[in-house]
């Protein structure tokens, strides 16, 4: 669709914020049309002196007594002559008091046969050519001052600066309707009603039932608010408007709360129908001083409040707006009679992810060892984008391997590019680097294995990535889990020191590849003693507050610097415990510690079924060799 026209409930295109097509044309034609005139009064003028010389009055004297002359024009200004010799050129004779009134020059102009053309005075032709050239120069900056701001606002005001930028869709172009949206039952259940209220208002108003005037959808990034939004549009089968809450302001204040009303009134004329804000928190920051002033975005959140305020319920034009920050909207915008629900879009669980890769995988080809429910259970905390992502990721792998059809290797492999990004396979490690890498691995996936409430291992690796790592250890959970028991966090962090462990014991010496596990475990056992109540210490006690949930889930402390800095004792507390503990784990197993290395290395990836072979065999004293000859299930 052309985003500069916007097609109306009835398929025909309506102006978004630029000149009607006639006007457009009409004003084209008249620029042209200038730009000619201009054009043709320079040639004509570069013309004139080409071919016109000026010469003295003597000189003319001259010319007239040798009868070299054939006309004289008088024409106010200066005499144009036209030689004899030359009557194709045009000599101009400058006269300054414009008059024939020398003596003896008219007689002798008669004597010589010239002919004269008496000096005659066009007013109106003047006139008209003065007012063309002093009007022509402003109508050419007029217009292309209009083009500037119609690129630079999009709309309304001069040259359309204020104009609404939403896009409309009829149904048939939007093609989402609620079987294309998976793994969000309960947001879908919320927004059914309100597609059922659109199609069937009566049987709500005879009850006394009133339609919600907005709906709020929340939820972190990817999760399919925008899509769910669409799906109701598509279901509803009404005029769709769509914008992002940045598209109202700009640098001039006014024109955010000017595009707000364009907005709403092309909404009540298009009745019934749907308005759908994205990232609504642009222009919905709440007002106080803490936030930081803002004069346009606070008068275009005032027009959005009073224009949802003066939609009437029999108008049936719904507000759908989407955010991942509900904690910085205002609360005028938040309450009843504004947007009546607040409809939660979270991270799937396992049955939604498996259904969300499913409408992802209808159209892909896939072979009969695809398990989509393994991939499911492998991919905890992924929201939908992450899975269409992977899809598409394992697709590719499928073609660059020159399969016909995509194998639950690829989408592995895939899931693991997504996750931890691609092999970097120009980066080569040194043989005592890889034994390095070979040891801290397995330190994590052998204090795993010797936990009865850590998770099961699927892959080791030590090939890099281009997201950093120079290895990792890859653990599913058996079961989707809600809740964490104290003993699981331990176990957690347990596993989180064993790679560092793991160097120390076999080694006598650290190195720097345990970053990223000490922040993990730093910020699990920071949670633990202030957001989980699992510490002796300070028992129950709340000492943070969560922000921005649904981005980066951040957190305040909400205490004194002294108990602040108790905070810190216990959690180094804590992290030294589980570090003491992943160190007698290991030294109590070396054997199983340096047989699992010795083949990791060899072999660079192992899965969780080779892993947890070797182990047995190790502890029940088969020959190394037989375990060396296993078949590698994804390793390459």
């Amino acid at each position: 669709m052309d985003k500069n026209t916007t097609p109306n409930r009835n398929g025909d295109n309506k102006n978004n914020g630029r000149f009607p097509k006639n006007t457009q044309n009409m004003m084209m034609f008249l620029v042209f049309l200038m730009i000619g005139f201009l054009l043709w009064g320079f040639v004509r003028d570069q013309y004139t002196q080409a071919t016109t010389q000026e010469v003295t009055y003597d000189k003319f004297l001259e010319m007239l007594e040798n009868d070299e002359i054939a006309s004289v024009e008088d024409t106010g200004a200066t005499w144009e002559i036209t030689p004899k010799s030359e009557e194709n050129k045009t000599v101009k004779v400058t006269y300054y008091t414009g008059k024939m009134d020398d003596e003896g020059l008219l007689p002798l102009m008669k004597e010589k046969g010239v002919e004269i053309k008496p000096y005659i005075q066009d007013t109106w032709s003047v006139i008209i050519w003065n007012i063309i050239s002093i009007l022509a120069p402003i109508l050419l900056l007029w217009l292309a001052f209009g083009l500037l701001m119609r690129r630079m606002g999009g709309g309304g005001g001069m040259m359309g600066v204020g104009k609404s930028k939403a896009k409309v869709y009829i149904e048939k172009e939007t093609g989402v309707t609620f079987k294309d949206v998976a793994g969000e039952e309960e947001a879908k259940e919320s927004l059914v009603e309100v597609v059922d209220f659109l199609h069937n208002p009566v049987k709500y108003t005879e009850i006394g039932a009133k339609l919600p005037k907005g709906a709020l959808l929340v939820g972190p990034p990817g999760t399919g608010k925008t899509l769910l939004a669409k799906a109701v549009a598509g279901e509803a089968h009404v005029p769709f408007f769509s914008l992002a809450g940045s598209d109202f302001v700009e640098m001039f204040v006014g024109v955010g709360a000017s595009r707000v009303r364009d907005l709403f009134e092309e909404a009540k004329k298009n009745a019934p129908c749907i308005v759908f804000i994205d990232e609504i928190d642009a222009i919905g920051k709440s007002r106080d001083s803490r936030m930081g002033g803002n004069d346009e975005r606070e008068q275009t959140l005032n027009q959005l409040l009073a224009e949802m305020d003066g939609f009437e319920s029999n108008q049936a034009c719904i507000i759908l707006a989407a955010t991942n920050r509900p904690e910085v909207l205002d609360q005028a915008l938040l309450r009843p009679g504004r947007f009546d629900r607040r409809i939660i879009v979270e991270r799937p669980d396992l049955k939604g992810r498996e259904d969300i890769l499913k409408v992802h995988a209808k159209n892909v080809k896939m072979d009969e060892t695809v398990d989509l429910a393994a991939v499911a259970l492998a991919t905890s905390g992924a929201v939908g984008a992450d899975l269409a992502n992977m899809i598409n990721e394992a697709a590719i792998l499928a073609v660059k391997h020159g399969r016909r059809a995509i194998c639950q290797k690829d989408l592995f492999d895939a899931m693991e590019v997504v996750l931890m990004g691609k092999e970097k396979k120009n980066k080569i490690l040194s043989e005592e680097e890889r034994k390095i890498v070979s040891y801290h691995e397995v330190g994590h996936a052998l204090t795993s294995a010797l936990q009865k409430d850590a998770e099961p291992v699927q892959k080791i690796t030590i090939i890099p990535r281009t997201s950093g790592a120079l290895g990792y250890v890859l653990q599913t959970p058996e079961e989707e889990k809600f809740l964490l028991s104290k003993n699981e966090i331990l176990a957690r962090l347990v596993v989180c020191m064993g790679g560092r462990a793991a160097e120390e014991v076999v080694f006598d010496s650290i190195t720097t590849g345990a970053s990223n596990d000490i922040q993990q475990a730093t910020n699990l056992a920071r949670a633990m003693v202030t957001q989980y109540g699992m510490s002796d210490k300070f028992g129950l006690m709340g000492l943070e507050s969560r922000e921005s949930m649904y981005l980066d889930n951040g957190s305040v402390l909400n205490c004194s610097d002294e108990t602040a800095s108790h905070v810190d004792e216990e959690v180094m507390r804590i992290l030294k415990e589980a570090y003491d503990e992943a160190k007698q784990l290991l030294t109590e197993n070396r054997e199983y510690l340096d047989k699992i290395a010795e083949f990791l290395i060899e072999k660079e990836t192992i899965t969780g079924k080779e892993f947890m072979e070797i182990y047995h065999k190790v502890r029940d004293g088969s020959d190394k060799e037989e375990y060396h000859q296993e078949e590698l299930i994804f390793a390459e």
